[in-house]
């Protein structure tokens, strides 16, 4: 995977104003995250859409990037990628419309 976006795109799932839960996301930021927009999508044993990235130069989302960095909590491949000069933090729009705690969005129901 590609660490190179730096800023979300307007429908990431982890800006504030997505819809999504707070729990959806740290569930999609525990490990790598493609740019949804990047990606084909497949439908899984049952019947839900998955996003697969196309290739190894996929790039991973920003907005996961951001959610994580915010949090002081980048997962392995960030700190491995990081280590060997293929990701860089502070790159990332930290300015960026992403949270970093429950109370940023939606309530789980």
């Amino acid at each position: 995977m590609n660490y190179s976006m730096t800023t979300p795109c307007d429908q990431c799932p982890f800006l504030i104003s997505s819809g999504f839960t707070y729990g959806q996301l740290v569930r999609h930021a525990s490990g790598e995250f493609a740019c949804h927009k990047t990606c084909k999508i497949e439908e899984d044993k049952d019947g839900c859409d998955v996003f697969v990235p196309r290739n190894k130069d996929t790039p991973h989302c920003a907005g996961a990037l951001i959610f994580l960095e915010k949090q002081n909590k980048p997962h392995q491949m960030m700190r491995i990628y990081e280590r060997l000069g293929f990701y860089d933090r502070r790159k990332l729009d930290m300015k960026a419309k992403v949270g970093s705690q429950p109370r940023h969005y939606r309530k789980e129901n």
